[in-house]
């Protein structure tokens, strides 16, 4: 029996003004702060003599390898991103950014759940931001108010109704 699993497909390169000055904080974060930080402490524990049973050294520079694994990671992802910061020209459509509003039947009563679709980036489930790759998204992509959309999952087929689509002005300098 093989490991080999095809690539997966390449995520979305869209993001919010939010979503990447979020981003840009936390590369700040890691090479302005934490690195010079974890630097010195492995600096100091390396001049404390050997370094084979030293777990401050030893911890600290796999932290550094962390922190720059993370950083490449950053950069790279941010080198190819479209920053999203309009409205699309027919807002009555549901596109990247939007806040979506659906009702569905639960249990003999209609309940609603507002959505908003963002870059693979931005993921944040108790904001209720889904990926622009999703599934749920991917269907809902091009709707207008009141149409229909059925989502198989493992827990059964269910419907959703577009009940109210929306998106946040952000006329905002993302520097």
């Amino acid at each position: 029996m093989s490991r080999y699993r095809p690539p997966s497909k390449p995520s979305a390169k869209y993001i919010t003004p939010m979503g990447y000055r979020s981003l840009k904080k936390e590369l700040h974060q890691l090479w302005k702060v934490e690195r010079p930080i974890v630097t010195q402490s492995v600096s100091e524990a390396a001049a404390q003599g050997d370094r084979s049973e030293n777990a401050e050294y030893i911890y600290g520079k796999k932290r550094l390898r962390e922190i720059d694994s993370r950083v490449r990671f950053i950069i790279k992802r941010l080198e190819g991103m479209t920053v999203v910061s309009d409205p699309p020209p027919d807002e009555g459509r549901i596109y990247f950014a939007a806040f979506v509003t659906l009702e569905f039947q639960e249990h003999k009563a209609k309940e609603s759940i507002t959505y908003r679709i963002v870059g693979p980036d931005e993921l944040e489930p108790k904001l209720n931001y889904i990926s622009v790759d999703s599934t749920l998204s991917q269907s809902l992509l091009g709707k207008t108010f009141g149409d229909s959309i059925t989502i198989n999952s493992k827990a059964g087929d269910r419907t959703y109704t577009v009940i109210a689509i929306r998106y946040e002005s952000t006329k905002i300098n993302i520097s």
